[in-house]
């Protein structure tokens, strides 16, 4: 089975074609500007990466763009339209309507709709996606797979806030994390990677990336994750705040003359590694040379977010009684050491150890960094959020 994998944003698009026997990504790339001038990126499996400047006035033109790519009989990574089998997209919030990935009837549109008020930057993009779709490719069954959906079967004492209850009870204000698919997919892979039996474990997931998040998850089930009613909840990331004491919205409000939507604006978009070094770079690979060059300020945020990582851990240590494995993933846990290094220093109350050598040289591949057999495991685990997607479409087809 062929199965595109559609990722939508506001301005952008990514997909790829996998085939869901061998796994193998036949096709991948990304469509951008879309709404300003467009340009789609493809590149076939084995060939080069090709470069197109288009118009795609609309999320439908770069769809009809990308399946122009797929089918070009010099390029093309399949013959026809009717090669592809199934499209798996993305959906960032299903509220506690999904707990798990659906085949997208009208029905499921509506509810989907209705959750966009959660996730106003996201949802409203995704599903303008799922209907280009489903106007080009009818007869082709669609899968929506919720980044919110792995994270619902936390506790009520987990995703519950010190807010009145009415507040849940009207508008379902509560935790409801992201980065779900990663965390799932993270998850699995890593007991399969260090041996250990899913569902007799204890595993802390730490999504590092410019958006970042950490999960608990306790016999194969999420139950407790960093992230909350939105993704500004949690670590210090690259443009997001993280956690806060509430208050600081109206103190900044006042002092800086902003209403709630400037003081929102701040805390998405101004704030977080970036923020903290006077609005420089949010990429660790720019802040590293930066550390290198003796600026005080990026040295002091990788601290933060690094300290905030290892808390988060700490937290979820206890949360499941204990840890078996911490795995990292994502750009950041994938491939900076120093990040890795910096929160393994706060873990000797667990027994942890890495080595030094192999963590300054894994960068995105499968490894195992603790050096003690018997103690907690810690590794580097890949993500690979469209393969999770396609294989959670396949599995529900």
């Amino acid at each position: 089975m062929n199965v595109l994998v559609i990722n939508c944003g506001s301005s952008s698009l990514k997909y790829q074609l996998i085939d869901s026997v061998s796994e193998s990504v036949k096709a991948k790339g990304l469509c951008e500007r879309i709404g300003i001038d467009g340009r789609l990126v493809y590149q076939k499996a084995g060939g080069e990466k090709e470069i197109t400047e288009a118009a795609m006035p609309t999320h439908k033109q770069a769809i009809s763009l990308v399946i122009e790519a797929l089918v070009n009989p010099k390029s093309g990574a399949i013959g026809s339209l009717d090669e592809i089998d199934a499209v798996g997209h993305r959906v960032v919030h299903g509220g506690e309507k999904f707990a798990s990935s659906v085949l997208l009837t009208d029905e499921v549109l509506a509810a989907i709709e209705e959750c966009n008020d959660l996730a106003p930057l996201h949802n409203p993009a995704n599903l303008i996606g799922i209907n280009a779709c489903r106007e080009l490719m009818p007869s082709v069954p669609m899968v929506g797979v919720f980044d919110t959906a792995f994270h619902q079967t936390m506790p009520k004492k987990a995703y519950l806030y010190g807010l009145p209850y009415e507040y849940y009870e009207k508008y379902k204000v509560r935790r409801y994390g992201f980065h779900g698919t990663s965390h799932s997919f993270v998850s699995k892979r890593t007991a399969e990677f260090l041996g250990l039996d899913l569902k007799q474990s204890k595993i802390i997931v730490a999504h590092l990336g410019n958006g970042a998040s950490v999960s608990a998850v306790k016999n194969g089930a999420c139950v407790d994750t960093s992230m909350g009613l939105t993704p500004l909840e949690g670590l210090v990331m690259g443009t997001r705040s993280g956690d806060i004491d509430p208050a600081i919205m109206e103190y900044i409000a006042k002092k800086e003359d902003l209403d709630i939507e400037g003081v929102m604006e701040v805390l998405n978009k101004k704030s977080g590694v970036s923020g903290m070094t006077r609005g420089g770079s949010s990429d660790f690979r720019d802040l590293q040379e930066e550390i290198k060059a003796g600026n005080e300020l990026a040295a002091t945020a990788v601290d933060v977010f690094c300290y905030r990582v290892a808390k988060y851990i700490g937290a979820y240590t206890a949360a499941m009684n204990g840890v078996d494995a911490i795995a990292f993933t994502a750009g950041i846990g994938e491939n900076v050491a120093l990040v890795r290094r910096k929160v393994c220093e706060y873990l000797g109350y667990l027994g942890v150890s890495i080595d030094e050598e192999r963590n300054e040289k894994t960068f995105g591949e499968e490894t195992v960094l603790s050096t003690d057999p018997s103690g907690v495991k810690v590794c580097v685990i890949p993500t690979n959020e469209e393969l999770a997607i396609a294989r959670e479409t396949v599995a529900l087809l």
